[in-house]
């Protein structure tokens, strides 16, 4: 018997490893089981998932992005708004006139209107400091005619009928007229008797500027910008083609 033999028998076992290699064998195969746990998914199987996984959130996004530019509401075209120089003038027991032009620096209107109301009664009407005028005509008659070239008109006051409007070429006396106010911008006044012919009245003038509102081919609106000076005054000039007067 050897002395370590006669150790072994004396002492504890657990000083001494009876199978050391089986201890060693063990620790390797503890470590490679827990070395698979941790490697249980193969990399080119996660790769493929993380692609997939990608794939499907571009799509969704594509989609999400598509449904939202198809619901998007449909845009109605507007109205459109110019500013024009207007001119309303006539005799103290005559017609209205209703001038329409681009500037004041222009003598040839655009737009010309001999209306049947009376102006002292205008005048009337506008102390309450609201007027609108309606312009009417028939579409079954007219209905190609371009609205500006229509000769012809039923007039509207407040609601009231009031005779008939008609559109008139400028003569010779108007522009000179027109020349004689080219330096007012926004104003009233009065041209004296006398003016262009003797014996003429003299003329009472107002201009402003105003809002010509297009809403299709037929229906027209001027609408006058108050100045700072009477804000509460409120005048329109409508021109519509209807089916029925």
């Amino acid at each position: 018997m050897t002395k370590t033999d006669a150790l072994r028998r004396f002492l504890p076992s657990c000083f001494f490893s009876a199978t050391p290699t089986n201890a060693t064998t063990a620790t390797i195969t503890k470590r490679r089981l827990s070395t698979s746990l941790r490697d249980d998914t193969d990399p080119e199987t996660k790769s493929q998932d993380q692609d997939s996984s990608t794939s499907n959130d571009t799509v969704s996004a594509c989609t999400t992005t598509t449904t939202t530019t198809t619901a998007a509401p449909l845009v109605h075209p507007r109205p459109s708004r110019t500013m024009v120089v207007g001119t309303i003038f006539g005799p103290r027991r005559g017609h209205v006139w209703f001038c329409v032009q681009h500037d004041r620096l222009s003598f040839k209107p655009t737009l010309l209107l001999e209306l049947s109301i009376v102006t002292h009664q205008l005048v009337k009407e506008m102390r309450s400091g609201l007027v609108r005028i309606a312009l009417e005509c028939d579409e079954s008659e007219l209905g190609s005619c371009p609205l500006r070239s229509v000769p012809a008109w039923t007039m509207y006051c407040n609601g009231r009928k009031l005779g008939f409007a008609a559109r008139r070429k400028a003569s010779e006396r108007v522009k000179s007229m027109l020349r004689t106010m080219q330096s007012t911008t926004v104003g009233a006044g009065v041209i004296p008797a006398g003016f262009g012919s003797p014996g003429d009245e003299e003329v009472m003038y107002m201009r402003a500027n105003y809002e010509h509102v297009v809403g299709n081919s037929d229906s027209e609106s001027f609408h006058l910008v108050s100045p700072d000076e009477c804000p509460g005054q409120e005048l329109s000039v409508f021109l519509l083609r209807s089916r029925n007067i």
